[in-house]
Formats: C-alpha cells, structure tokens, sequence
C-alpha cells in the first residue's frame, strides 16, 4: 500500500478549515497531519513536518499564500490553492500549481484536485521543485508592490514599502535600508525598480534604489559627480546617467 499523502492545511477562516478537515476525513491517499491559521503558523509547521501537500489560502492577513510561497526552500510541498476571489484564482492558475479551488468548492471538486496531486507524485522522479517557476511566475503577475516579506533565521519581517529608506544590490540579494535595521531579500533590482512605485522610489545607481522623501540633500563632488544624502546619513553615489532624473523628481 502507498503511503498517505502527508497534507498540512493553511487556512485563516475556522469553518473553511472545519469543512477541509470534513472532505478530506474519507480520502484514503491522504492524511492530515495540522492545520494553521497563519501563514506564520503555517510557515514553522512546513518546516518542522515537511509535508507532501499544502492546502493554501491565497488572501490571509498577515503574510499572504503567495508571501509564504517566497519564503520556502526549494524542496517545496505540492500546493493547492484555495481563494474567493477570481483575480487570485487566475494568477494561481497560471503560477503552475497543481491546481486552484474557487470558494465555495464541493467535496467532489477538492477530490479532483487530490487526483491530480496524485497523478504527479506518481509520475515524479527526483525532479526539481516547482516553487523556483511559481516565485518566477507570481513576480511577472504582480503589478506595485506595497510590503516586502524577508525570512531572517526563525523571524519574519513584514517590512511596508513607506519604511524603507534605501535597497543595495549584494550579489543575488538587494539590502533592505529601514529606520528598524537591514534586511537581506535574494531579489533583483530589476524587478524592485520594476514593481515599486515610480513615484517614490527612483534608482540612483546600477546598485541603489532609494525612496525620494528620504533625500536630504545632493551635494556635488567635481565637475559632474553627486552624492546622495539620505535620512540615515547614508551617502550614495549617483550615476551621471541618473542625474536629470533625479534633478526632475526634486526640481533641482
């Protein structure tokens, strides 16, 4: 006999876990090994039970399904999502996972959603997780980004887009600058240029994005060289390429 397909559920409302718990209680190929009402929750328990399976609301409060999503290694569960809301529904589809369940959902709908869990694991070999294309996927799916997730040992910090100060490009990670400390976030200045609001945020430098209302002052050094002061006394260079921009975004 197979072994059950170990299933954690993550689920931030009670009788939506409540209801899993009840359609899941007859399928033979799977065993419910917790529940969680958080993705903070939910993020300890994958690491401590490393389950096959996740059953993953989209919408929770706190850190997103998709949030969580950045935050795993790569030896990443199966995902189900769950969501009520179509937008959601749609850029989970196209993220690749096996499959989505559109609140309110049947016991017959979710069972078809653990057949075709099924159906992968059983033609699976030692291939790679699927998480690194559903992190790539869900990045050209977002639009403005508002908060950034970074994973520090245990901690998780939520870290709002109007606190941060500065990003620095670290080899494959960016450094993110706040009043509260520095984060380190395996990124790419290309997409957080990209996905941050043109209008308070401005790349200074191939290696700097910072937020403009965190600009002191622009001292020159030489004929054509500036340095960038910001609020934690900070000093950047700016690129020679980025000088008109900036000087038209403080009408300078």
């Amino acid at each position: 006999m197979k072994a059950a397909i170990r299933t954690l559920i993550i689920e931030d409302e009670a009788p939506a876990r409540m209801l899993l718990q009840r359609f899941l209680a007859d399928h033979p190929a799977i065993e419910v090994i917790g529940e969680c009402a958080d993705g903070f929750s939910g993020l300890k328990a994958i690491h401590d039970n490393k389950p096959d399976l996740l059953i993953l609301d989209i919408q929770m409060p706190k850190l997103t399904g998709f949030e969580l999503l950045e935050l795993l290694d790569e030896n990443a569960p199966e995902i189900i999502f769950t969501t009520a809301y179509d937008q959601y529904a749609i850029k989970a589809f196209e993220m690749n996972a096996v499959d989505y369940l559109m609140k309110p959902f049947s016991k017959d709908r979710l069972h078809q959603a653990i057949d075709k869990v099924m159906d992968r694991f059983s033609h699976k070999k030692h291939e790679q997780s699927p998480l690194k294309k559903l992190v790539e996927n869900l990045h050209e799916q977002q639009d403005i980004i508002e908060r950034i997730v970074v994973k520090n040992g245990t901690q998780i910090h939520v870290i709002p887009i109007e606190e941060i100060i500065q990003l620095e490009a670290q080899d494959d990670y960016v450094m993110i600058h706040t009043a509260e400390g520095r984060f380190m976030k395996k990124e790419t200045m290309g997409f957080l240029e990209e996905h941050l609001p043109a209008d308070k945020f401005i790349r200074i430098h191939r290696s700097h994005i910072v937020q403009i209302k965190h600009i002191k002052k622009m001292e020159q050094y030489g004929r054509e060289s500036y340095m960038i002061i910001l609020s934690n006394d900070n000093k950047v260079s700016l690129s020679k390429s980025r000088i008109k921009d900036l000087k038209r975004e403080l009408n300078f």
